[in-house]
């Protein structure tokens, strides 16, 4: 099967490098940024996710023979540009923030230095992942914090695309899910899985106990019944009467959860199971989830809130060249100046100004070819991605999506409480340029 990405790609990048090897400028040295000029739905902080995924993808990202076919039978560029392709790999620098990493309005999450053709041509897929996992994450870090400690589970699936549903499984776990129902999420990136039954599990036999009975004798009385197929509470005191008081727990996925979840616990207690626990499901997001706080829920599965980010499906990322080398070797700043899309250029070393307490203040911004050394209070936040074309692989694979879900944990911790707010607002610190 051929694993190339290099088409995952927009045409404009192809012929502005063809364009460019025609002018003699494709070979300019310079530096690239991937910055959200706000965070989209007017929340708080974001959550960068998807850079282990890039990494991967830009190892995969060559030209061969049936890529390079494809775009001379539709000329999509001369030959020059398809000699270059032939033998492209990346052979620049990337930096950035540590996937996991919490930012703000114009935070420069990723950095390439590079060719302009060997930067500018990554340029399309960077964004579609960056832009949708962080998109993820940044929903579901909110949902973490309205569980205030309760494990969720991603089971979105059904609601995203192939590959986005094992890439939103992914950004879900580094937010700080415990769990996904998508196998190949587990198999990919050793995230744990979950699920049992569906309604149509009992909807196969004669009745709910007979289903029941099916399903505990496959998985033991630990498992999880579903109890809304038919009535809830004639469904919950079945469970108990097949599976025993040691029911490791019941699902409810329809109904006026705050008043069901209160009416089973009551329920499941006046029978004996004390231990068994009660997950909910049903079209959650992280205002339905902050509504059930005080109700004796136990754990929640989140499906099209968190695969779609909770209304904001993508993080409005963008990428942009922001200096190239000038003739002394020093980086000259490149910018837009339109309405509403400026952007701020030259090379950046980002620093997060925390308080005496470790509380995150201030997001610092240097402006200039050399990285400052960081003072007491901040804390440095790029770290080397790629050097010269060689990727850094602890940030690959399931290691690197652990390494990333334990960062996320870290950052968060370090942000004041107002950023825990769901309802609209500014960011929950200012961001500040210094420098040139």
């Amino acid at each position: 099967m051929n694993t190339s990405t290099a088409l995952h790609t927009d045409r404009y990048e192809l012929t502005m490098i063809d364009a460019a090897f025609a002018r003699g400028t494709a070979t300019e040295h310079c530096l690239f940024e991937v910055f959200a000029r706000r965070l989209p739905g007017a929340r708080r902080y974001g959550v960068v996710a998807g850079t282990g995924r890039l990494l991967e993808l830009i190892r995969d990202f060559r030209f061969g023979e049936s890529e390079l076919q494809w775009l001379r039978d539709n000329n999509v560029v001369g030959t020059e540009t398809l000699d270059w392709l032939a033998d492209y790999r990346f052979r620049g620098n990337i930096w950035g923030y540590q996937e996991g990493e919490v930012y703000f309005p114009n935070s420069p999450i990723l950095t390439v230095e590079a060719s302009f053709a060997e930067g500018v041509i990554l340029e399309t897929l960077a964004l579609s992942v960056l832009n949708y996992d962080s998109a993820v994450a940044n929903a579901a870090t909110r949902m973490v914090t309205a569980a205030i400690g309760r494990p969720l589970s991603e089971m979105g699936s059904r609601r995203a695309n192939e590959e986005a549903a094992v890439a939103a499984a992914r950004a879900a776990y580094i937010a700080g899910f415990g769990a996904t129902s998508n196998l190949e999420a587990g198999r990919r990136w050793g995230i744990p899985t979950m699920g049992t039954a569906a309604h149509a599990f009992t909807l196969l036999h004669a009745s709910e106990e007979e289903a029941f009975q099916a399903q505990i004798d496959k998985l033991g009385t630990k498992t999880t019944l579903l109890v809304d197929t038919y009535d809830v509470h004639q469904g919950v005191e079945t469970a108990i009467r097949v599976a025993g008081p040691e029911l490791g727990a019941i699902r409810l996925d329809s109904g006026d959860l705050p008043t069901l979840v209160t009416e089973v616990r009551a329920q499941l207690d006046s029978l004996g199971a004390t231990g068994t626990k009660i997950t909910v499901t049903n079209d959650l997001d992280e205002h339905a989830i902050a509504t059930l706080a005080a109700s004796p829920v136990d754990s929640y599965g989140v499906g099209t809130s968190v695969v779609t980010g909770s209304g904001s499906p993508a993080a409005s990322m963008v990428y942009k060249l922001v200096a190239r080398r000038g003739e002394d070797g020093s980086w000259i700043p490149l910018a837009k100046n339109s309405e509403g899309k400026a952007s701020i250029g030259g090379k950046k070393t980002p620093m997060r100004r925390l308080s005496a307490s470790g509380r995150a203040n201030q997001e610092r911004i240097y402006i200039g070819d050399t990285a400052p050394e960081a003072e007491a209070s901040e804390r440095a936040l790029n770290v080397p991605l790629i050097v010269d074309g060689v990727i850094e692989e602890r940030y690959l694979g399931a290691a690197g999506t652990a390494l990333a879900r334990e960062h996320r944990a870290t950052a968060v911790s370090e942000l004041p409480a107002g950023a825990f707010r769901l309802g609209r607002g500014d960011a929950a610190i200012p961001t500040v340029f210094i420098g040139n």
